[in-house]
Order: C-alpha cells, then structure tokens, then sequence
C-alpha cells in the first residue's frame, strides 16, 4: 500500500494595514530605533485598529486569501486548527467562529494554543489527521491579535509583538512530499519567564488584577532569548542529524520570527548561508502563531517542488521544536 505523507498545497496571509514603527515606539517608550534594530532585527510590525475585532478576523481574511488564490471550496475542508495565544474570548472556540465564516460547513475545529510554537504544532496535527486516512483537507491557521495583550509602557515587550494571519491547507500525497519528519518538545520550566498573571484560573479577573496591569504579557528577556537560542538550534540540528540531512540538503530555514540573533543562531547551527533563510521580521516583528504561514506566503513563489524545508519554533511554556517537511509544488 502507497505510503500517505501530509503535504502543504496552498498558503493564505492577513496583515492589518496600520503601521506601527520603531520611530512611533520612540514616543511611547524610552527606547529608539538603533537600539531596537541592534537587539531584535525588528523596524516595524502591524497593528489591528479595527474596533470590535479579534483574531478570527486576521484569520478569516488569511483563510479567504487562501481560497482565492486557490480556488478552494471551503466546504471540502475537513478540519480547521485555528492556532492562536489570542483567541477572540475565553471558552466559545475562535476555531469554530472561523471555519463558519468562511463557509467550512462541514468541517470541525478547534484551538491550538501553545504559544509561539502554535503553528508548528498544528503543522503535526494536521499531518496525523492526514496521515490517518480519514481527512482529506486540514486548514491550518495561525492568528494573533498580539497588540490586544501588550502593554505599550513596557519596553521589554511592545517593541517585539505585531498582529497578523497566515494558514496552509494540508492534502494527502503520494508522492513522498510533504512532512518528513519532526521533533518536538516542552518543558515546564519556562512558565515563569513569559506568561500573563491574571486571567486564568489561579488569578481571575478583578480590579485589582487591571489596576496592576497583570493582564499583559511579561517576559524575562534574558532568560527567554538564553533558552531560545539555544533548544531552537538543537532541535534544526537534531533533525538535520536524524534524516541525514547536510547543510546541503536543506535549502530553506523556516524559522520562527521572534528575534534575528535567535535566527542567526539556529542557521549557524545548521551550517546554512544567509540566503537560505527565510526572514520577515524587519517588517512584521513577532507575530507569534502566524509567523511560520507568514513567511511561507512572503517567499512561496522561490519554494520549488522538492525543496527541503526545516520549520523551527520556539515559545512560552516552555515549547519548541522543529519539523522536516519537503515542498510540494511549484508557485
């Protein structure tokens, strides 16, 4: 029996038009460009303004760019993974709110949220219903309204985080394309280093919780880029080791955009030149679930069938790994 691998047949993306640059940054914090640039690679990232909407508008525009620019019918899809650490309100599924405005009305859905590293999971997620036998089409998306979880009076944290949507539709192919291979892990110790206070089930809301500000996100930069760097490396390397893989062999870095040196440090680790890295950051900055689709829309048209893709993540939890995938088609 012919071997089922999941493969990506078509990407979609979303990115709010407003603006919000390092110069504006340098009114609203003590910071300024130079400094940002240097620590982060980042110069500007989207912001959602739109009153009244979340991140199932960022993923409903991402996923009905995907149906025009593939001619989808979205009531083939399967399975809608909405992968997001922003969802619209706790409890109801974002996931479902998307897949029923997009016309998915014969798929299920649900949310994936495990930070930063969202997409990539979803990206397993997807290749197993695949892989089963008894899906066809797996939507993926991943959304961030991050703007809705910053507090613009920290520095540490506003000059980081954009908004914005992108999604990849997974098929079933014959052909030896698509996921290869992966490798992912977690490790509890990094709840306390990037998290939200208050919210959750130990801190509820309260007026006390708003008035010291522990809605938003706080982190521990030097430990969070410490261990970044260092398990986001290992796992490329680790799969690269694992498939046999030369620095060679791969042709493109599909690296989670949430800081350039983190970047810089993973394709070092793979023995991979510059060019072979797909980069986005200057202008999107960290949009934690979308920037893995994001990237792949921004330089579908260089990706040609066959191509060796590795896809790293890294976010809070801590979680993080990589995926083997081989392209599988021509744009």
């Amino acid at each position: 029996m012919q071997k089922v691998t999941a493969a990506i047949t078509a990407t979609g993306h979303y990115l709010p038009e407003d603006i919000l640059s390092n110069k504006d940054l340098e009114k609203m914090v003590e910071t300024n460009d130079e400094w940002i640039t240097t620590r982060t690679g980042i110069k500007e990232r989207r912001i959602l303004r739109k009153e009244g909407e979340g991140a199932s508008y960022l993923g409903i525009k991402a996923a009905e760019n995907l149906i025009d620019k593939s001619g989808l019918d979205p009531k083939e899809i399967d399975l809608l993974i909405l992968a997001t650490a922003t969802p619209d309100m706790p409890v109801a599924s974002t996931a479902a709110y998307v897949a029923s405005e997009i016309g998915a009305k014969n798929a299920f859905s649900y949310d994936l949220q495990s930070a930063c590293s969202s997409f990539l999971y979803g990206m397993s997620t997807a290749a197993s219903y695949i892989e089963s036998g008894r899906y066809k089409k797996v939507l993926v998306v991943g959304a961030d309204k991050m703007s809705s979880i910053i507090d613009y009076k920290d520095r540490t944290t506003c000059i980081i985080f954009g908004d914005g949507a992108g999604c990849a539709l997974f098929e079933p192919n014959y052909e030896g394309l698509g996921l290869q291979d992966e490798y992912l892990r977690t490790d509890g110790i990094g709840r306390k280093f990037l998290k939200i206070d208050a919210g959750g089930s130990i801190l509820p809301a309260s007026e006390e919780t708003v008035a010291k500000r522990l809605h938003f996100v706080e982190q521990d930069g030097k430990n969070v880029f410490k261990f970044a760097v260092s398990n986001m490396a290992h796992v490329s390397a680790k799969i690269m080791e694992r498939n046999k893989l030369t620095s060679d062999d791969v042709d493109w870095l599909v690296a989670h955009q949430a800081n350039k040196r983190i970047i810089d440090a993973t394709s070092r680790r793979m023995g991979l030149a510059d060019e072979k890295v797909l980069m986005n950051i200057e202008r999107y900055g960290n949009t934690t679930s979308a920037t893995l689709p994001l990237l792949l829309t921004d330089y579908e048209k260089q990706l040609k069938k066959g191509d060796n893709l590795i896809f790293a993540a890294f976010g809070g939890g801590f979680s993080w790994g990589s995926i083997y995938l081989k392209w599988a088609y021509n744009s």
